[in-house]
C-alpha cells in the first residue's frame, strides 16, 4: 500500500522506457553522443515538464540486467536517495550493474553493501574509528603533501611557463592517503612511483561503462560497443591490483589488528582498505581537487585577493595553520561548499524501492512502487533554480552568513551537508575529512600565491587543469 497523500497533487511518471533492449541502446547512445550528459536531463525535463520521470540509464544491454530507473532532478524529490528506512542501497555503487566482485577480491566490500548488512556496520564503524584515531594527523600531514606538490607544480612553471595540475595532484593524494593509512611513504615499497597509475587504472575498467573516452563521433558505435556493451574483464588490471593488495597488507598492520577486534578477517579487511583508500579516498580526490581549482581560479582576482586576505589574516592571528584558523576563515568554507555544490565529484545516487513510497518534487507527488530503481543526477539538484539564486554561477560568498542556511541543500557526500555519517546511513564516512583537506588546498594556495589562472578541460570523470600563471605572494 502507498503511504498518504501529500499536499502537492499526485500524478503519473511521464517518461517511456522504450521498447525493451532497444530504448536502452537508444537512450545509452542520446546519453553519451547524440546529446550528452546535462542535454540528455535538461531535455527530458523540458519534454516532460518534471524534474521526476522515467528513463533508462546506462550501461544497459549487456552489463546491466534492468536499465530502467526512476530519474529525481531537483533538491526536494533527490533526498529521498538517503533515507536507508525506505531505500535499499544492495549493489548501486555504480549503478544498475556490478563490477565483478575480482576487483574486490571476491568480496562485496562495504561501498556495495546496505546498512541492513551487518557487515555494513563492522566495517564502516573500523573506518569510521580509524578515521578517528588519526584526526591529529590530517593537517600536518596534508600541509607536508602539499608542499611537495607545489615545489613539482613550480618546478614546471619554471620551465615550460605552464604547469599541469593533475599529475602532481595525484602523486600528492595518493602519498597523503597511503601514508595515513599505512604510515609510511609508498615508495617505500614496492609500489614506488607507480601507485597512483596502478589505481587509475584499477578503478578505471571498474567505471569503464559509465564513461566516453572522447573519441571522434564517426567511431561512436565503436567506443559503444568496446566500453558499454560486455562486462570489463579483471585480468586487465590482475597482477596489478595483486601488487596494490600486497603493499597495503605489507604496511597496514596496525589497521588489519584492528580490523580484527572488529571481527573481519585480515584478507577482507585489506581489500576493503584497498577499496576505500584507492577507489574512494585517491580516486575522490583524483577527480575533486582539480574540479575545486578550476573553478576557484575561474573565479577571478577579486574573489582571490578576498581569500589571500582573509586566509592570511586569520593564520598570522591564530599563529598558524590550525583547526582553529580553519573555523574562522568564512569564505574560504563557502568558497569549498560552493565548489561541492557546483559540480560534485560523485555526481550520480542509486537505490532501490523498499516498499511502495510516495515522493515530492516542488510541484508534484509521484508514486514508486518496490523494487523500482532511483536515480539521482545530482549537479541538476544542486543547481536547483527554485533554491539557489543565479544556480549555474560560481558565487563564492553563496555560503556566508545567513547562506548557511543552504547547506542542507549541499548533497556530495551521499547525505546533507548538515548532517553526519552514521553506520546506519551510506553518507561518506571520510565527509569531514574531504571539506578540511579542500579548505587546506586553499589556504597553502592563497599563503604561496596572490592571483593565477587556469586552463581547463573535460575529462571522462573530472577535468584537466593546467597553469598558465601563478603570482607569488606579496604579503604574508
Amino acid at each position: 500500500m502507498f503511504p498518504p497523500r501529500s499536499a502537492v497533487p499526485l500524478k503519473p511518471i511521464p517518461g517511456s522506457y522504450g521498447l525493451p533492449f532497444f530504448g536502452a541502446i537508444k537512450d545509452r547512445l542520446d546519453y553519451f553522443y547524440n546529446q550528452g550528459k546535462d542535454e540528455f536531463f535538461s531535455s527530458r525535463v523540458e519534454k516532460y515538464k518534471s524534474t521526476v520521470f522515467k528513463t533508462n540509464m546506462p550501461p544497459g544491454p549487456f552489463i546491466a540486467q534492468n536499465p530502467r530507473v526512476i530519474a529525481v532532478l531537483d533538491a526536494i524529490s533527490f533526498p529521498i536517495l538517503f533515507d536507508t528506512s525506505k531505500i535499499e542501497k544492495f549493489n548501486v555503487l555504480d549503478g544498475t550493474y556490478l563490477p565483478s566482485l575480482s576487483f574486490t577480491g571476491g568480496y562485496r566490500v562495504c561501498a556495495y553493501l546496505d546498512p541492513s548488512e551487518p557487515n555494513h556496520t563492522s566495517l564502516k564503524s573500523l573506518f569510521m574509528s580509524v578515521l578517528a584515531s588519526k584526526h591529529k594527523d590530517f593537517v600536518p600531514l596534508f600541509r607536508t603533501c602539499l608542499s611537495q606538490m607545489f615545489i613539482d607544480i613550480e618546478d614546471e612553471m619554471g620551465s615550460k611557463r605552464t604547469a599541469n595540475f593533475n599529475d602532481p595532484s595525484d602523486a600528492m593524494s595518493f602519498n597523503f592517503v597511503f601514508r595515513l593509512f599505512c604510515e609510511k611513504d609508498p615508495s617505500e615499497t614496492k609500489l614506488g612511483s607507480e601507485g597512483p597509475a596502478m589505481v587509475d587504472k584499477w578503478v578505471g575498467l571498474q567505471l569503464a561503462p559509465l564513461a566516453t573516452i572522447g573519441l571522434p563521433k564517426f567511431l561512436k558505435y565503436f567506443e559503444d560497443l568496446l566500453l558499454h556493451t560486455f562486462p570489463t574483464p579483471f585480468f586487465l588490471v590482475k597482477s596489478d591490483y595483486k601488487k596494490l593488495y600486497e603493499a597495503f597488507y605489507a604496511s597496514s598492520s596496525s589497521f588489519l589488528d584492528k580490523a580484527e577486534s572488529f571481527g573481519i578477517e585480515r584478507d577482507e579487511a585489506c581489500h576493503n582498505l584497498v577499496f576505500v583508500a584507492g577507489f574512494n579516498a585517491y580516486g575522490g580526490m583524483k577527480a575533486w581537487f582539480p574540479t575545486l581549482i578550476k573553478w576557484v581560479g575561474k573565479a577571478g582576482e577579486k574573489l582571490h585577493s578576498q581569500l589571500a586576505n582573509e586566509i592570511r589574516t586569520v593564520v598570522k592571528e591564530e599563529g598558524g595553520v590550525t583547526f582553529q584558523a580553519l573555523e574562522k576563515m568564512t569564505l574560504t568554507k563557502s568558497v569549498v561548499f560552493e565548489a561541492l555544490r557546483i559540480e560534485p565529484g560523485v555526481p550520480f545516487q542509486y537505490g532501490k524501492a523498499k516498499e511502495d513510497i510516495v515522493i515530492n518534487s516542488h510541484d508534484a507527488a509521484y508514486e514508486i512502487k518496490k523494487g523500482e530503481m532511483i536515480f539521482g543526477y545530482q549537479p541538476f539538484a544542486t543547481k536547483d533554480p527554485k533554491i539557489f539564486d543565479h544556480p549555474e554561477e560560481f558565487v563564492g560568498h553563496r555560503f556566508v552568513g545567513e547562506g548557511e542556511n543552504l547547506l542542507k541543500y549541499v548533497y556530495w557526500s551521499n547525505g546533507r551537508e548538515t548532517e553526519d555519517p552514521t553506520v546506519g546511513n551510506k553518507q561518506c564516512p571520510g565527509k569531514d575529512l574531504v571539506v578540511l583537506l579542500s579548505r587546506l588546498l586553499v589556504v597553502e594556495l592563497f599563503l604561496r600565491y596572490d592571483t593565477f589562472t587556469v586552463e581547463t578541460a573535460a575529462l571522462p570523470f573530472g577535468s584537466s587543469v593546467t597553469f598558465t600563471s601563478l603570482i607569488k605572494a606579496t604579503s604574508t
